[in-house]
């Protein structure tokens, strides 16, 4: 077990990370078999991210980022066509993920990593993360550079990810968003957590949040476009204390927005 696995417990009926993510993938875009293709990425960091796909499942990786220590190895993959040219991929490592986010028309990425603190910290998530944006490689780059975007501040949506998971989120300043659980094993509870939003292209953002009260963090990709769908991953440590990873995914419903007249938030 990861040294940085301590056992979740569950206060006053709270639900730990593997019991509202299961099934959350009910309604997520359909898995992307990648075998045989490279990815090579250039980060803005000057770094470089390098992606083989041996088969369906498993890819070979190398790179040199902030929050991982290992340089490379193999890992299972995510991937999945978000539109026809915008793709979200995601890798699994060992207490830890490294999530893209990609376009093959204007060459632009999103990368996240996200990393499972060893020990806990009074008031700060339990999982980390840190974001770069980077340029595929073969692809002219075109359009503006993804960076952190204050686009969904005000927004409201539900998102439905099953029959029985129905959320709503509103985004209310560049660093936070709430959410409540209308439907599912978390129906009644509800936060606000610490979230960053990532443009990757119109209509495409890259939203992350990383939650205070149990050990998970998640990384999205918002098609808020006319697909208005939503992919995306968890990483966090199980109600046993185990790092998991779970799959996440499904529909958009726009209720609104509000927009500030005089002060704004953060």
């Amino acid at each position: 077990m990861n040294e940085a696995a301590t056992q979740v417990i569950d206060e006053d009926g709270w639900k730990s990370y593997d019991e509202f993510a299961d099934g959350i993938d009910s309604f997520r875009l359909p898995q992307s078999d990648r075998s045989g293709q490279h990815l090579e990425f250039v980060l803005d960091s000057g770094e470089t991210l390098a992606v083989d796909f041996l088969d369906a499942q498993t890819a070979q990786w190398s790179a040199a980022l902030e929050l991982l220590s290992d340089s490379q190895g193999k890992a299972e993959y995510d991937a999945v066509q978000v539109r026809s040219e915008a793709y979200f991929l995601n890798l699994k490592l060992d207490g830890s993920s490294l999530t893209v986010a990609y376009s093959t028309a204007t060459g632009r990425a999103v990368l996240v990593e996200s990393l499972i603190a060893e020990t806990e910290s009074p008031g700060v998530p339990r999982v980390r993360q840190h974001f770069q944006a980077a340029r595929l490689q073969g692809v002219q780059a075109s359009g503006e550079q993804p960076a952190e975007s204050r686009d969904l501040i005000g927004l409201r949506n539900i998102y439905r990810y099953s029959p029985s998971h129905l959320y709503e989120h509103v985004y209310i300043s560049s660093e936070r968003y709430a959410w409540q659980c209308l439907e599912g094993v978390q129906r009644g509870h509800g936060d606000m957590d610490l979230a960053t939003v990532w443009k990757l292209a119109e209509g495409l953002y890259v939203f992350c949040f990383r939650e205070f009260r149990i050990p998970v963090a998640s990384v999205w990709l918002h098609d808020l476009g006319y697909q208005l769908k939503t992919t995306g991953i968890f990483l966090g440590l199980n109600g046993s204390g185990e790092v998991e990873h779970s799959r996440g995914g499904g529909d958009i419903y726009p209720l609104g927005s509000v927009r500030y007249p005089d002060a704004q938030p953060i």
